[in-house]
């Protein structure tokens, strides 16, 4: 006498009343988050558009043909005491674009710290007022070619590897620029609520990219539902946080030209929306594998009970967030390296620092993204239990 069950595929058996209701609530929720997103569409007029600095010159691609150094009396002190690069100034000689030849000179900054010979391609300034000799400004170096060559090995491998999802997934991260681009960012500039537009912006990518790149099934929709939950519960601690942490939003420079661009704009507004946002790929990543572990486990025990199901998922999730808050921390490190050594050179308490508008931003972020992600493990565990294949009934004894 043996014990004998075969084990279901991990979707398990059709579910067709189910699948019905729970797609009639994601179409609810998709026409709600596009009309969300058609109210708050800023006019073209309402967006305030800055005046380009560079607007009454041309920017020329160029390739160096000769670097001179020369000292120019770079003591390492600049205006007001505040230390600059010491070393030698350099004279460089370019031909542009239109085959004109341009010279400028290249501050010690620019030439000690990143250097510059024959060869190298950049960009140019090209300032010519009318009746006048042309004059020349360093502007950027040419790194177009290797963006593009990196971009294609990435959508090459991904689509290789991936195959059909990896070439959805792709398509995903084209929607999710576009709505960036042509809505999130041009109606936080024209003083739309930023939190309303976040969550919208953030509800209508997560809708496209997890059925794109997951396919279109009751455990997606159970891994769309916790993401949902994270960006709500994202949106609502980052307001509160903002303004309990008395976050202004202006923490640099260019905080300040943005302001001036933008008066009407609420800068703090733009941080909270930056936390949910921010927050966005680690989110689905883990609610997507939180989902994906429950619908496994199904299959391969299919007579677990739901306590025992949702248990033994969350072993998974707790070393999912484990690596996950590591990554947001990473990240951060990784993006601020610059500022981080800049106070280890200091000598400056990293506590102090952290209080300061700039980077206190980061870390009310990091750790605002952090908590998100913390509780939306449990509830898309939960979600996915809930919505998996029921538990088998014992295998029948067989002679």
């Amino acid at each position: 006498m043996t014990h004998h069950h075969a084990i279901q595929p991990p979707e398990g058996p059709p579910r067709p009343r189910l699948a019905w209701s729970l797609a009639a609530v994601v179409v609810v929720l998709a026409l709600l988050s596009l009309a969300a997103l058609g109210v708050l569409w800023p006019d073209r007029a309402d967006v305030p558009q800055g005046a380009d600095p560079y607007g009454n010159v041309a920017i020329l691609d160029a390739e160096v043909t000769k670097a001179t150094p020369f000292d120019c009396n770079s003591s390492g002190i600049g205006p007001d005491n505040t230390p600059m690069v010491e070393g030698s100034c350099a004279q460089v000689t370019a031909e542009t674009e239109r085959g004109t030849t341009a010279v400028f000179t290249l501050d010690p900054t620019r030439y000690v710290g990143a250097g510059m010979e024959p060869g190298d391609q950049i960009r140019v300034i090209e300032i010519a007022p009318e009746g006048q000799q042309a004059t020349y400004e360093f502007y950027d170096h040419q790194r177009g070619s290797q963006l593009g060559i990196l971009a294609i090995v990435f959508a090459v491998l991904v689509a290789l590897v991936g195959r059909w999802r990896g070439f959805f997934a792709l398509i995903g991260i084209g929607i999710t620029l576009l709505i960036l681009l042509r809505f999130v960012m041009p109606a936080l500039l024209a003083d739309r609520p930023p939190i309303a537009v976040a969550v919208a912006g953030s509800t209508v990518i997560m809708l496209a990219v997890l059925y794109l790149a997951h396919g279109i099934s009751i455990r997606t929709t159970s891994a769309l539902f916790g993401t949902l939950f994270g960006i709500a519960f994202t949106a609502i601690i980052g307001a509160a946080t903002t303004d309990w942490a008395h976050l202004t939003g202006i923490g640099s420079e260019d905080d300040h030209l943005l302001l001036a661009t933008a008066p009407q704009m609420s800068l703090a507004g733009v941080v909270a929306a930056s936390m949910v946002i921010a927050g966005l790929g680690v989110l689905n990543d883990v609610t997507v594998t939180q989902a994906s572990a429950v619908w496994e486990m199904r299959a391969l025990k299919p007579t677990a009970g739901r306590t025992e199901l949702f248990t033994s998922a969350m072993r998974i999730g707790r070393d999912h967030i484990a690596s996950s808050v590591y990554t947001l921390v990473f990240a951060y490190a990784g993006t601020a390296m610059t500022t981080l050594l800049l106070i280890s050179a200091y000598q400056r308490s990293l506590l102090e620092v952290a209080v300061t508008e700039g980077i206190a931003q980061e870390v009310v972020r990091t750790l605002v993204g952090a908590i998100g992600l913390v509780l939306a493990v449990p509830i898309t565990t939960a979600i996915a239990v809930w919505l998996a294949p029921a538990k088998s009934r014992p295998a029948e004894v067989q002679v």
